[in-house]
Formats: C-alpha cells, structure tokens, sequence
C-alpha cells in the first residue's frame, strides 16, 4: 500500500502537469499546485489545493508540510519562444531559489523534469544513450535545462537531499501542442486529409504521456532514493521505432481515409537520425511494469 505523500507540483497545467497531476491524485496523494496568479483553476478535488503566486515569490511558508516538491514548469517548451536571459533566469537561478526554499521548508525531496535534449551532440555516440552521458546541448532551452540540472545535481549533494531527475524523451497523448507530430497526424487523420512528412527514417522513443505521469509519480513514491545521492534516469518507452512505422501504426489505429505521403517533405538541416534511451529496469516500482512498451 502506498504512503500518502503531500506533492507541491509546479507546471500542473500544462501538458504533461495535468496527468501527473491526475496520476498523484488517484494515487491517493495530497497535491498543491502552483499556478499563475493571472489562471483560473482547472479543477476541484477534495485533495488539490491551488496556490496562486509567481515561482519567483515563494517562501518557505508556501511548501510548507510537502513531502516532495515536484517541478514541471519551464519557458520555452513549444509553442513558448523564450530568449536565453528568460530561459537561464527560470531553468537556472528560479530553480535554484526554489531548491533553497524547499530545503527550508523542510521538504526532503525533489523531482525535476528534464529533457533528451539535454544530451544534444553526445547522443551521437550512443545507439541508446544512457543517463549518464555527457550534456552537449545544442540550443538555448536545452542548455538552459542542462546547466539547471547541473546545478540541482550539486545542490543535492552539497545539501544533502533527495533529487529524482527524469529526462523525458518522444511524449505524445492528449492535451499535446497541436503543432507536434502526432497530434498533427491525428488531425489530419480526423479530417480526412493527406499527411506530408519526412521520409520517416528518423528512429524515436515514443512514450505515452499516461507512462510519463506514472514515472513521476514513482519517483515521488520511491523508498531507495538515498540523500546526497542523486536518482538520474531517462524516460522512455524502451521500444526504438522509426516515424514512418510510428505514424502507419497511428493511421492504420485511426481508419483515416487520407494518404500518408512519406517523403514530401525533406529532413530538416542537421536532421538528429537516432535519439533512443537507455532505459533503467527500476524506472518504475513494479518489474513487470511496462506501461510505455506500446503506442497506446
């Protein structure tokens, strides 16, 4: 049986926030949520609290009596366009503010998102990247979260706390930005319409958002996570395959009447040809736990 845990979770609106959010409530966790003072909250739970203040302003007063403090919220993520100062302000020095007020709270551990992207260059040199590669960010929000997590990494030791950090690779599933992959072809697909695309040779670890949310959840769960000791682990599915089968699985899913028109459209410059994870056997609770093992 699973100890209630008291989750003070950041990004919960958003994409993937919203299922891990709906994955630690019906878990039987207790949840605050942050969320900008400007939205309305999304939904009533006898368990959720919404707390209305900018990241920037916490206190220790506001985590007070969390068990974990787990933290979703970044700029830059599709469709948000940031510029390096706002993308290092945030990903960097915000998290490092929050890391120390969550410590003051007494909060013993947290959970931070990452991202492939971090890997950037390295991935090259691995046909499954472990989470132990070097960070060669190629852009700004990937160097953003590289450095954010680099700092979080020391923290942890010099202070001795509890960090989970997962790297999330290919995440797909409802409620996704409409202008990424698959909720494109599902449009598409829902409209009758032709699909263009790459020649789809680019080989992905597509990973359910449902499967995603579970991870974050065990992390927070979790009884072997040690102080001082950080937890790195990548997110996946642990099955490679390319998009041209991802997107005939999902077409042929789907009835659509359209055509998928492989190859209309050419790679993009610098096209990354392989981006697949090594994925650790205790990335969930349960052994036998493969809740990512498929594209539904």
């Amino acid at each position: 049986m699973t100890t209630e845990r008291h989750v003070f979770l950041t990004g919960g609106t958003g994409f993937i926030g919203r299922h891990v959010l709906a994955s630690l409530l019906e878990a039987g966790h207790r949840v605050t949520v942050l969320r900008h003072p400007a939205d309305a909250p999304a939904s009533v739970h006898p368990r959720l609290v919404w707390l209305s203040r900018a990241m920037d302003q916490l206190t220790p007063a506001d985590l007070a009596g969390a068990d974990v403090l787990m933290h979703l919220a970044s700029p830059g993520v599709p469709p948000q366009q940031a510029d390096w100062q706002v993308l290092f302000y945030w990903n960097v020095t915000v998290l490092l503010q929050l890391l120390d007020t969550a410590r003051a709270a007494g909060v013993k551990r947290s959970v931070l998102a990452g991202t492939f992207a971090e890997y950037g260059r390295s991935a090259d040199a691995f046909d499954f990247i472990p989470a132990s590669a070097p960070l060669a960010p190629a852009y700004g929000y990937a160097a953003s979260k590289a450095a954010g997590f680099q700092a979080a990494h020391a923290h942890a030791i010099e202070h001795a706390m509890e960090l989970c950090y997962l790297r999330i690779f290919s995440v797909f599933g409802e409620g996704q930005y409409a202008g990424n992959f698959w909720p494109a072809l599902r449009l598409a697909a829902s409209q009758g319409l032709d699909f263009s695309m790459t020649p789809g040779a680019q080989v992905r670890d597509y990973v359910p958002v449902e499967a995603v949310a579970r991870a974050f959840r065990h992390a927070a769960e979790r009884g072997d996570v040690e102080a001082g000791r950080p937890w790195v682990r990548n997110v996946g599915s642990g099955s490679p395959v390319s998009m041209q089968d991802f997107a005939q699985h999902w077409w042929s899913v789907w009835k659509a009447p359209g055509r998928l028109l492989v190859g209309a459209l050419p790679y993009r410059p610098n096209e990354v040809m392989r981006c697949v994870p090594e994925m650790a056997a205790d990335l969930f609770l349960s052994g036998s736990e493969h809740e990512g093992r498929r594209f539904a």
